[in-house]
């Protein structure tokens, strides 16, 4: 896939996977996301938002050092499955590359999350429930911390998940915030406005492309 100035290793991954060709979708947003503007992206599910959310968490966490254990991007996704999907998605997107992917979900051991993570992590990805529990019982070293991302955003918010999703968003302060969802949902004006800086950018996208 050819994107200006994408990290070498996860080219190849994405080639070697079947995606020659970034979306026009993909091709506006790479290099948004990746200055570490915040931003919102709202595109049909035939644009390759999952691929475009995983190049970017890939791309801002760069070299992986081993001696860090603070986790370097964030993402709230809606269940447990999503979870498991984007765990064997940044499997095959971050092959050889050395980042360390977690995910925790609603029922999983906290203490075994807790110790899995004291081990060092790179990209966390949970649900909302979990994360704020993970949050309030042991807190969350967030000096790290390069980016919050929400995807589903209108379907977590529609489940009213916006107390949770604020809570972790004022847990972490100052750091770039990027949501992907699929439609405008009313709740999203005002979540944006508490949670995001005055210069963020909204995209939406209504063409169907060939997807991943």
């Amino acid at each position: 896939m050819k994107l200006k100035k994408i990290n070498s290793t996860l080219q190849e991954n994405l080639l070697r996977n079947g995606l020659e060709m970034p979306t026009e979708m993909q091709k506006a947003t790479f290099g948004r996301i990746k200055s570490g503007q915040d931003f919102v992206l709202l595109a049909p599910s035939e644009q390759g938002k999952t691929t475009a959310m995983i190049m970017a968490a890939i791309q801002r966490c760069e070299v992986p050092v081993e001696t860090e254990i603070a986790t370097k991007v964030l993402i709230v996704v809606k269940d447990k499955q999503e979870v498991e999907r984007l765990l064997e998605l940044f499997d095959l997107y971050g092959k050889y590359l050395g980042i360390r992917v977690y995910g925790t979900y609603d029922h999983t051991d906290m203490d075994e999350d807790k110790n899995q993570l004291s081990l060092g992590n790179d990209i966390l990805i949970g649900t909302a429930n979990r994360l704020n529990e993970m949050f309030s019982s042991a807190g969350f070293d967030v000096n790290q911390l390069k980016m919050y991302v929400i995807d589903d955003v209108d379907v977590q918010l529609r489940n009213r998940l916006e107390p949770k999703l604020y809570r972790l968003s004022e847990s972490i302060g100052k750091t770039q915030r990027v949501y992907f969802g699929k439609d405008y949902v009313e709740q999203m004006d005002m979540f944006f406005d508490k949670t995001m800086t005055e210069d963020m950018e909204w995209l939406e996208f209504d063409n169907e492309e060939e997807e991943e």
